[in-house]
């Protein structure tokens, strides 16, 4: 069970990273908000042993985050 957690958590990084190249249009709060939002759902899903509540609640933390970062 822990390799499949392992390849889980590499598959969701090699997705998110594959992701975020796409995202060339978007503005800098954007972008901000997208990588705080994707590294929030990993730290995440990380603490709280891949539960789903502590991956979308990460998400939402770290995408608040990211979106604050150098607000004008």
């Amino acid at each position: 069970m822990n390799n499949f957690r392992k390849g889980m958590t590499w598959s969701i990084l090699l997705t998110l990273f594959l992701s975020l190249s796409a995202c060339g249009s978007l503005s800098t709060r954007g972008k901000n908000t997208a990588i705080g939002a994707g590294i929030g759902a990993v730290g995440g899903a990380i603490l709280t042993g891949g539960s789903a509540l502590g991956t979308v609640g990460g998400a939402a933390v770290g995408g608040v985050v990211g979106n604050q970062i150098n607000k004008k």
